[in-house]
Formats: C-alpha cells, sequence, structure tokens
C-alpha cells in the first residue's frame, strides 16, 4: 500500500524531537583517523596547559599559540576555565583572608596556584629545611620572606634524599649514608663545612632579616658575626657542633636571650666545649635569660664565669654534663638563679669538697632531676646542700633513688611541690620520713613509684595529706587498674574478656 510523504514508514521508530548532541572527539579517534585539525587543536590545549603551569613567563610564540587557540576552538575546551572572582582582591585583602587559616594550611594553599604560592610564602613564620641547595639558591628567602624560625641542622648533614637510615636522638633526627659512618660517629665530612655554612647564613639574613629563632650547626666565628649583625630581633640560637673560638661571634647577637649549646651526642657527632668556651660564651653573651649546656665539658671556672658575668641568667640547663668534679659549688655565683634542670647525668659531681666551700644559690626556686643517676650519695647531699632553698622539687625517672638517697633532700626546709615519677626504688617508710620534715608543703604528686603502697600509709602521713592543697596519689599503676575494674569482673579467673569473639 502506498504511503504519503508525511506518514512514518516504520511506527516503531520514533524522531527525537532534541537534536543528536555531537560526542568529543577522544585521543583514540584522533590518532586513528589522523584528522590533523583535531590532533593540532590537542597539541595546543596541551601547550596551553603547560604554560599555565609553569613557573616561568611564557613566550611570545606560546601567547599567539594560546591566542590561536582561544579563537578558533568552536567549543569550550576541558582546560578553559569560569572567571575567576578572587582575582579582582587585591594582595592585600587577599593575604588578610589567607592569614585566617590555620598554619598548617598555608602550604597547602602554596599549591593552588603562583600568586597564592608568593602571598601564603609571606604568611609562614617557621620552617625546618631539608635541602641546603634550596637556601644557597635563594629561593627560601624568596618564597618564605617572612621566616621568624628556621632549623638549618638537617640541611648541614650530607645524605642522599632516598637513604634508608635514619638517624633518631632526643635532640635530633637526621638521615644518614653508611659510607659518613666510623667508630659509633659521624665523619665530619659528613657535614657541610664552615665555609659553606656561613655562605648560607649570609644568603638567609639577606633575605630574611627579622629572624628571632635558629637551629645551626658547624658555623664559624664570621658566620655568626655576620648574623648577629644583621639580624638585631635574634633572641634564640640553637647550636650544633662547635668549637671554643667559634662562640667569639656570639657578642655580636646583642640581644640574644636564649641559647642551647650541643657540644656532644653519642652516635652521632663529638665537639668539645670547655672552660674557654663556657668564659668566651659569658663575656660575650650577659643578656642570656635561659642557658642549656648539652654534652659540654668544663669545670668549676666555666660555671664561675657564667654566674659572673650574665647577672639575668634565670634558668640553666646541664644535658649529659661532664663537668669536672667540684663544679656544683660554682652555682653559688649566680645571683639570679631560679629554676635548675639536670637531665640525663651519669654523675652529679664526682668530687663536690667539703660542704663549707660548697655555698648556696639563694634565689634557686625549682630543681629537676629527670633521667639522671643518683647512685653517689656524696654527690646528691652536696647538691641539696646548694639548693637548700628551693619551693619546687621534681625526680623523673631517676635510677638510684632509694630511701638513703632521698632522704639527702630533707634539707630543703622550704618545700611547697613535690613530684615523683618512675621512681621504684623509694618506699612508703622513706617517703614518709622525708615528708613529715617538710611543714610547708603545699602540693604533692606521687606517679608509677611501684614500692610505695596505700596499705602502709602511717595515720601521720594520712593526715598531711589531709591538708594539702592538691594531691595525685597514683604510686602503682596495678592498683589503680584494679581499682578501676573493680566490680566489672575483668580480669578475674574466669571473669569477662575484652578479647573479641
Amino acid at each position: 500500500m502506498p504511503t504519503s510523504p508525511e506518514e512514518n514508514p516504520n511506527p516503531n521508530k520514533v524522531k527525537s524531537s532534541a537534536p543528536a548532541r555531537k560526542r568529543r572527539l577522544s585521543l583514540s579517534d584522533v590518532w586513528y583517523n589522523k584528522d590533523t585539525q583535531a590532533l593540532k587543536q590537542l597539541v595546543l590545549q596541551m601547550r596551553a596547559q603547560s604554560v599555565s603551569n609553569s613557573t616561568t613567563p611564557p613566550s611570545e610564540s606560546e601567547l599567539s599559540d594560546i591566542q590561536t587557540l582561544t579563537l578558533d576552538d568552536p567549543e569550550p575546551t576541558r582546560f578553559s576555565s569560569a572567571p575567576d572572582c578572587i582575582n579582582v582582591l587585591s594582595d592585600k585583602l587577599l593575604l588578610s583572608v589567607l592569614s585566617k587559616v590555620p598554619e598548617k594550611q598555608h602550604f597547602s594553599n602554596l599549591l593552588v596556584c603562583k600568586r597564592w604560592c608568593k602571598l601564603s610564602g609571606k604568611l609562614v613564620r617557621s620552617i625546618k629545611l631539608l635541602d641546603w641547595e634550596f637556601l644557597e639558591s635563594g629561593r627560601l628567602s624568596y618564597r618564605f620572606p617572612g621566616l621568624i624560625d628556621i632549623d638549618l641542622v638537617r640541611a648541614c648533614v650530607k645524605s642522599r634524599r632516598n637513604s634508608g637510615i635514619v638517624m633518631s636522638h632526643k635532640l635530633v633526627s637526621v638521615h644518614l649514608d653508611s659510607g659518613f659512618i666510623n667508630g659509633g660517629f659521624v665523619r665530619k665530612y659528613g657535614f657541610l663545612g664552615k665555609e659553606v655554612v656561613d655562605g648560607g647564613v649570609k644568603v638567609l639574613v639577606e633575605g630574611c632579616a627579622n629572624l628571632r629563632r635558629i637551629v645551626l650547626m658547624n658555623a664559624s666565628e664570621e658566620g655568626l658575626s655576620y648574623l648577629g649583625e644583621k639580624c638585631e630581633t635574634l633572641q634564640e640560637m640553637e647550636l650544633h657542633f662547635c668549637d671554643d673560638f667559634a662562640l667569639k661571634g656570639l657578642s655580636s647577637c646583642r640581644n640574644l636571650q636564649i641559647l642551647k649549646l650541643v657540644g656532644c651526642i653519642d652516635g652521632l657527632y663529638n665537639s668539645m666545649i670547655s672552660d674557654i668556651g663556657l668564659t668566651i660564651l659569658a663575656q660575650g653573651c650577659k643578656r642570656l635569660l635561659k642557658l642549656e649546656l648539652v654534652g659540654c665539658e668544663g669545670s668549676y671556672d666555666g660555671i664561675k664565669a657564667i654566674g659572673q658575668c650574665c647577672l639575668m641568667l634565670e634558668e640553666l640547663i646541664l644535658y649529659d654534663q661532664r663537668m669536672d668534679g667540684g663544679w656544683l659549688s660554682a652555682l653559688s655565683y649566680c645571683s639570679n638563679l631560679k629554676t635548675l634542670k639536670l637531665q640525663c647525668c651519669k654523675v652529679l659531681d664526682s668530687s663536690p669538697g667539703p660542704d663549707e666551700h660548697l655555698g648556696s644559690c639563694s634565689t634557686l626556686e625549682e630543681l629537676h632531676l629527670q633521667q639522671c643517676q643518683l647512685r653517689d650519695t656524696q654527690g646528691v647531699r652536696a647538691l641539696f646542700l646548694v639548693c637548700g632553698t628551693v619551693r619546687e622539687l621534681v625526680f623523673g625517672d631517676c635510677w638510684g633513688l632509694d630511701n638513703t638517697i632521698f632522704a639527702a633532700a630533707s634539707v630543703c626546709r622550704s618545700l611547697r611541690f613535690l613530684s615523683l615519677e618512675g621512681c621504684s626504688l623509694l618506699t612508703t617508710e622513706g617517703l614518709d620520713l622525708v615528708v613529715q620534715s617538710w611543714k610547708e608543703l603545699e602540693r604533692l604528686k606521687v606517679v608509677s613509684c611501684n614500692n610505695i603502697t596505700d596499705s602502709e600509709i602511717t595515720p601521720e602521713l594520712a593526715t598531711l595529706f589531709s591538708v594539702l592543697k592538691e594531691l595525685k596519689w597514683r604510686p602503682d599503676s596495678r592498683s589503680f587498674l584494679s581499682s578501676d575494674l573493680e566490680g566489672t569482673g575483668i580480669g578475674q579467673k574466669g571473669g569477662r574478656s575484652l578479647r573479641r569473639k
């Protein structure tokens, strides 16, 4: 039967009302169909993307290609972008907005675009450098001109980026190569030379003159002098692997208030700081408020020089001190010292001398002993005689602190706060005898001292506990855990278990 032109010969097929959408060519279609025009457009798109991600300005030919691509492309490509509303903001306003985000977000903001990278870099205040070349090339000060705190120690150690050897210590953690290790220490050529370090310091201070804190390694007198002259706001410094005469450069740091000297770290490096260096330090840094000596040698003369010259010194920290005998009596020259901390010391004082020559530090208020060996009764007794005016006494994980050693602390009559943590040799009886002699005691903290038990507390000691302003009593961790689990059935034979079925 003949059909009219208006009729549909196949009623099952219905024409779509919307026009068919043209599918965008894929890379395989362009390549196998040999469509030269489409291939050219694809290449230009790739070039446009590479230019937009480049850190260098595009050439004239690249700009003309991009313009041609924009004009000739009939439909928007996936690399074309909508109008950026943030671009209308001024740098000052955008910088104010970025300053409101958390500091840990600043490094993520660096990856957004070149403008954000430049602005966010101004907000970064502290950084730990890993690549020394990044400093020498000037890129560090260009990217982060607002730095006030920088750590250069890891960058001063020569090592491959993919080195699998990590040297970890409480004070520093660095990557090492096996060829640099000899006899338990890193060879000298495993660190950057003094000339290289000094050159990097000069590049740094030219771009970041507002530094307040810096951590250096193997710097010379010249480098430290230049640092002090250019960075007048420098207040805190940590200096590793230096010798006595390099400390002459610290005299240029007129506003230095906090100093940490690291002379020797077991297994990493061994540099010597003796009485000569301590005397040079004392004469050049008279405005110090806090001084920390790590692995430093010395004796009575070095500590005496510090006490006589650094009249504003309030806190002294000795970590793994290697002083000669008799140095404790020099503490009496520290006329303004308020806090003394001894950490990881194998011997306090091997030869303190007679009691009448020890003197006392009358202004001292706090004495901290952490991870020290207190087996020498004579040295511990001399320490408490010198520090007899302390009001706060802290023991943390000290070896050898038994009843006899602890009894020497009874000379501290003005004590108001006592902290005992990890002292497993001290018993309840030894604690009771000494604590009863402290009439001004207000606060007491006893944690993880397993030989002190609740069952041995005397009525007198219990009465003392009742009048204290603050009491933290957790001497035996096992009994404390048992009291918490009481009534739950956990920890008893045939009781409940936390194991999953």
